[in-house]
């Protein structure tokens, strides 16, 4: 059946805030920039080692992982978490309570979530990332008032 993913199954009193998706322009310009690291980083590796090969090596880099990106990207880019009122709901079903999220930060074109139990969690290619991490941390700032009033 086509159509969009079935959306979470959502507790008692619990609200949808946002589905995040991964960001197609975000991925891409991600894969850009390890290219580029890759690409420089060969490059400097094979000129101290003293190869003849520095530049076809320093170009083998972006098209590996350009190849590694046109591969993965289907699978990475239909990944999907849910921020509700109460969770964040990963892609493989798990769930992180907002209450049991001690950090969130942005890495790049990502957010990690930590949690208080050391879990860690990255969702990927984010179009806004400094925006979904205030979004979180808004809607945990709510859930706790919720929880303490």
């Amino acid at each position: 059946m086509d159509g969009p993913p079935p959306g979470p199954a959502l507790e008692k009193g619990e609200k949808l805030l946002r589905e995040i998706a991964s960001d197609r322009g975000r991925y891409w310009r991600d894969h850009g920039v390890l290219a580029l690291i890759g690409m420089a980083g060969l490059g400097i590796v094979l000129w101290a080692i003293g190869s003849p090969y520095v530049a076809i090596g320093a170009l083998g880099a972006p098209l590996a992982i350009g190849v590694r990106g046109a591969y993965l990207a289907s699978e990475q880019l239909s990944a999907r978490w849910w921020l509700t009122s109460q969770r964040l709901l990963l892609p493989d079903g798990r769930a992180v309570g907002l209450l049991e999220i001690e950090t969130v930060r942005r890495l790049f074109g990502d957010v990690q979530i930590v949690t208080r139990s050391g879990d860690k969690h990255l969702l990927k290619h984010i179009a806004d990332p400094a925006g979904l991490v205030a979004e979180i941390e808004a809607a945990q700032a709510k859930r706790a008032k919720r929880r303490a009033g």
